[in-house]
């Protein structure tokens, strides 16, 4: 019993020191900015194993950074990011339903002998989670990992603001094959900077960014421009940190 006793108390040790350590590279972020994320690191390994060597990123300040891009990204990630304390508890129910109703629509066309159509599978995360997952956690989707995910979130929110939240979450976002921040994805797409990004342009970048790498290879893509066009018209009611 003291050999388990002692175990459990070195697991208890050990994930405090994890938990220490996450918490203090969050509190630096508020006065450096991160070089690189977990998921980009993950990344630079995939691209590499191709034998190619693609990647674009560089740093832009908050101001630096186009308003109208800042909207897009709420207006179609996050509406309610400017108020929620990092987890938008409605929009995950909301989630799970819309998922629930989509794979029992499938489950009736399977039965029916119907074709079957690719189930998009919405997350209900806020940008604060993202951030936090694609900052520091692993890709692996487990119970352990989702709750480290919230427990960094509320770090993120308590030690940060929301504008540079917004800020570092703009500058690390995947935005295509090896295309990570707004001044990437602005130059990759528009040739030119983000800061100069219009209210189009910032919006169909938003809509990419739940399958980036997909969207990069259909630039045509029909609901990419609907898509666009819808988040366009809600940008006017985004609210800004």
């Amino acid at each position: 019993m003291r050999r388990l006793g002692r175990w459990v108390l070195l697991v208890l040790v050990a994930a405090l020191a994890l938990q220490l350590f996450f918490i203090g590279r969050i509190a630096l972020m508020s006065v450096v900015d991160p070089q690189s994320t977990t998921f980009q690191r993950s990344e630079a390994w995939r691209i590499a194993s191709t034998g190619t060597l693609r990647w674009r990123q560089e740093w832009r300040d908050y101001d630096q950074i186009s308003d109208h891009l800042k909207r897009a990204v709420i207006a179609s990630e996050d509406d309610g990011f400017a108020s929620h304390e990092g987890v938008d508890w409605d929009a995950i129910e909301k989630a799970w339903e819309r998922n629930a109703k989509a794979e029992e629509a499938a489950a009736q066309r399977a039965a029916q002998n119907r074709p079957a159509r690719p189930i998009r599978i919405r997350g209900g995360s806020t940008i604060t989670q993202q951030l936090a997952k694609n900052l520091l956690l692993s890709s692996e989707r487990t119970l352990l990992r989702k709750g480290q995910e919230l427990v960094l979130t509320y770090a993120l929110e308590k030690l940060l603001s929301k504008q540079r939240i917004l800020e570092i979450y703009l500058n690390n976002v995947e935005w295509g094959e090896g295309v990570f921040g707004a001044e990437a994805a602005a130059r990759h797409y528009f040739k030119k900077s983000a800061a100069q990004l219009s209210a189009w342009e910032a919006a169909r970048l938003a809509v990419m960014l739940p399958r980036p790498r997909h969207f990069e290879k259909l630039p045509n893509s029909r609901y990419l421009a609907s898509r666009t066009n819808t988040i366009v018209a809600r940008m006017r009611n985004a609210e800004l940190p």
